[in-house]
């Protein structure tokens, strides 16, 4: 039992560790059309997106660690074997993040942990046992793993569809508008980064709480799958500091690598992503922050000039996020094989 509570506090450690990579990475996408349109300081952005990120997991429910927390079919008595699943998957997602933003790419937190999962659940209880969603798909429901491939699938889209939409929708009406409009967009851009924040620490937060709950439970601390406020507020503050060192490098690759961004494309790419982010945390549909903020801005500079979007850097993105998943289920894999060795 006394094994069993340290790897449980081991595995809480990492989740913390999970979502502040987490909060580096995604924080770079939030603040980076805003900084890249040069009408929020730093600062401001950072202070905003910090506040509104934290404010998301305690107002936002637990929809998507529900959704997270039934991943992976394990035996109540099989205590070791389920906490080294789980924190096999953190480690593979951690390694991935803090990879990718060394180099400055955007990446899916959500595809990473997800993935790492699936990889860690295939080498500690094999195929058998992980809830793939095929049933529930047949009566025309999402649930497990086809949940989230969904929506790393149709979130993007949805993002690249929304943003050709919205910027078509702003030229038309604001086509006419002068200069002495400025200041009412700049307003309005301080409004629409903090709801983007908001639906970011509500979908991203939830991934370390249902971690989280599926330890607790693995361990005997809870009866079923559920998620006490102290794992939210631990979630929403590590996700929020980790938020406070933005990746920088990121900032670049996403705010001035995509589109020559000014204030409407920066207000747009922020209102189109907080509708799609929020709409599938409701759902309890797992998404990427970075996928979205990025398809919509590409969407954004599609629907206004397609010839000057710098679609060589597009395509490297997309190519990233592609081996994302696979990558991210051998890593799993592999990191339960051999903690298996050295502790089971």
């Amino acid at each position: 039992m006394t094994e069993s509570y340290i790897i449980l506090i081991i595995g809480i450690v990492l989740v913390v560790f999970f979502e502040f990579t987490n909060g580096v990475h995604d924080a770079s996408d939030l603040i980076a059309t805003a900084i890249a349109s040069n009408t929020i300081t730093p600062g401001r952005a950072i202070a905003l997106v910090t506040f509104f990120t934290f404010l998301g997991p305690l107002l936002g429910g637990v929809a998507v660690a529900d959704t997270i927390g039934q991943f992976v079919k394990i035996n109540p008595e099989e205590t070791t074997l389920s906490q080294m699943v789980v924190i096999s998957a953190l480690l593979s997602a951690i390694i991935y993040n803090l990879v990718t933003w060394k180099f400055g790419l955007p990446s899916s937190s959500s595809s990473s942990l997800t993935s790492g999962l699936v990889g860690a659940g295939l080498h500690a209880v094999g195929p058998q046992k992980i809830n793939w969603g095929l049933d529930a798909l047949q009566h025309f429901q999402l649930s497990g793993f086809m949940k989230v491939i969904t929506g790393m699938f149709f979130s993007p889209l949805a993002g690249f569809i929304i943003g050709i939409l919205i910027i078509k929708l702003f030229i038309k009406l604001f086509s006419r508008l002068s200069i002495k409009a400025k200041p009412f967009f700049i307003i309005s851009q301080y409004f629409s980064i903090s709801w983007l924040a908001f639906s970011h620490g509500t979908n991203d937060a939830q991934k370390g709480m249902g971690m989280i709950a599926m330890m607790l439970l693995a361990s005997g601390i809870t009866p079923t799958f559920t998620v006490p406020f102290w794992v939210i507020l631990l979630c929403a503050g590590s996700i929020t500091l980790g938020t406070l060192f933005g990746g920088w490098s990121i900032v670049k690759t996403v705010g001035f690598g995509i589109y020559r961004i000014k204030l409407i494309h920066s207000l747009a790419d922020q209102i189109g992503s907080a509708a799609v982010i929020l709409s599938s945390s409701l759902i309890g549909a797992p998404v990427s922050t970075t996928q979205v903020v990025t398809t919509t801005l590409v969407g954004i500079g599609a629907g206004e000039r397609p010839g000057h979007v710098k679609w060589q850097n597009v395509e490297k993105i997309f190519a990233g996020w592609f081996l994302n998943i696979p990558i991210s289920i051998v890593t799993g894999y592999l990191i339960n094989f051999i903690l298996s060795k050295i502790i089971l």
